[in-house]
């Protein structure tokens, strides 16, 4: 017979390894170092699995990846607003990184832009999540998706959307004048024509259509306001 173990969390008393009610483990050991690390190393392994799937889903099957996630297959794959939050953060400091290497070896790049990267990229993007959510949701109001899930969608696309940028940008490593925007918007258009197909129900070029003037009011929109904040960086 196996003995009773009141549970350390919730107080009601159980057997087994956890507990019925609020499911903590029933043995409870001491913090440890090797505790300590071992979570760590659970945490970070478990997030790059989770990254490496959702990434290759969305690069592979665009638009599908988010919408078998909104119809309930979320093991395997990254949170959502981790995953643009991971990418969102990448993103910042590569394009930070990228300005001192342009500015140190080739002197160029801007070292307002590149401080405006490094401090205030991320909080940046975090507040253009329900602006692009926004627009998606009144252009497909009435393709049966909610506004979280419409959210949702958004976040995953923009994630790779931002990857597309960093590609782009690390071509001014080669040619440090090359304007970026005349590849990245292509680009975007492409990657989202692609994905909002393959996610929205009905008519496929209309769907193509309301996508290309989704991203690019997006893309403008975000890019005026970037420029204009790091124009104004420092003053």
């Amino acid at each position: 017979m196996e003995d009773i173990v009141v549970c350390k969390s919730c107080g009601l008393a159980g057997t087994g390894h956890y507990c019925f009610n609020c499911g903590q483990s029933l043995a409870v050991k001491r913090i440890s170092f090797k505790s300590l690390l071992h979570e760590v190393a659970h945490f970070f392994t478990h997030m790059d699995k989770g990254i490496r799937y959702t990434l290759k889903e969305l690069i592979l099957h665009p638009g599908k990846m988010q919408l078998s996630y909104i119809e309930g297959k979320r093991i395997n794959h990254q949170k959502p607003f981790s995953m643009y939050f991971v990418s969102a953060t990448v993103l910042g400091l590569v394009l930070y990184w990228i300005n001192l290497l342009l500015i140190t070896y080739f002197h160029a790049g801007d070292a307002s832009e590149a401080s405006f990267f490094h401090e205030y990229m991320v909080i940046f993007l975090l507040l253009t999540i329900p602006f692009s959510a926004l627009i998606t949701y009144v252009f497909f109001y009435n393709s049966g998706f909610n506004f979280s899930e419409i959210s949702v969608f958004q976040l995953y696309t923009l994630s790779v959307f931002f990857l597309i940028v960093i590609f782009c940008n690390f071509l001014k490593l080669i040619w440090y004048d090359f304007e970026t925007r005349y590849l990245e918007l292509p680009l975007v258009l492409i990657y989202n024509a692609i994905t909002f197909a393959n996610f929205f129900p009905g008519s496929k070029w209309k769907i193509v259509v309301k996508s290309v003037l989704c991203a690019t009011i997006f893309f403008l929109a975000i890019t005026f306001a970037q420029d204009y904040l790091v124009e104004n960086f420092n003053r």
